[in-house]
């Protein structure tokens, strides 16, 4: 006859597997609440440079633009960031401004993009966003991870105003830096009397589920 001792011992052992049924393994993600995909060619990234021009009075913006923009942002069951498969990468070999030879001049000389082909950021954290995420209306939140740029990888954080929608999130993140922080040259050519030591970075998004 079996003790009560191990009779109790086995219902014990047989109540704790039937628990943790469903449950992921210690140590494994849980399944991802949502996963948003960057479409093409509604995305696109610029930088935003002041510089003074010869024979100009006044200063304006040297501005450089690209649709090659990929990623994706994927959040957990509790909203926050999934960060080893949350990235936006931009090809900046593409960039382009109003003026061919400024292009060249980025492409070699400030940039690089024979060595530095892209810009890469990993996202870490979404703060002051709404959760569960919304499905209209305008929010305000910032996202901060690192920036891989020209070689440096540094932590940055972006503003970002996004409208929600049941198809699609749309909407603008922000940051900028000075030359320096990612040991970029500031640029130096004749026609162009100064250049102001910050870069200001924009993407234009369009996310869908993916």
């Amino acid at each position: 006859m079996v003790s009560t001792l191990v009779l109790t011992s086995i219902l014990q052992t047989t109540a704790v597997g039937l628990a943790g049924q469903g449950e992921p393994p210690a140590g494994q993600p849980q399944e991802p609440e949502s996963r948003w995909v960057v479409t093409a060619p509604d995305s696109r990234a610029r930088y935003r440079v002041r510089e003074q021009l010869a024979g100009l009075d006044f200063p304006s913006d040297a501005v450089g633009e690209t649709t090659a923009v990929t990623g994706t942002l994927v959040l957990g069951a509790d909203g926050s960031v999934v960060a080893e498969e949350s990235s936006f990468t931009v090809d900046l070999t593409t960039l382009k401004t109003d003026n061919d030879r400024r292009d060249g001049y980025v492409q070699r000389r400030t940039l690089e993009t024979a060595e530095y082909p892209e810009a890469t950021m990993m996202v870490q954290e979404l703060r002051d966003l709404p959760y569960p995420l919304p499905t209209s209306g305008t929010h305000s939140f910032t996202l901060s991870g690192e920036l891989t740029l020209h070689g440096v990888t540094r932590a940055t954080v972006w503003e970002v105003t996004a409208d929600f929608g049941e198809e699609a999130i749309t909407g603008q993140a922000r940051t900028s830096f000075d030359f320096a922080a990612f040991d970029i040259a500031v640029p130096s050519v004749a026609r162009v009397l100064s250049v102001a030591d910050n870069i200001r970075l924009e993407l234009d998004f369009r996310l869908t589920p993916g």
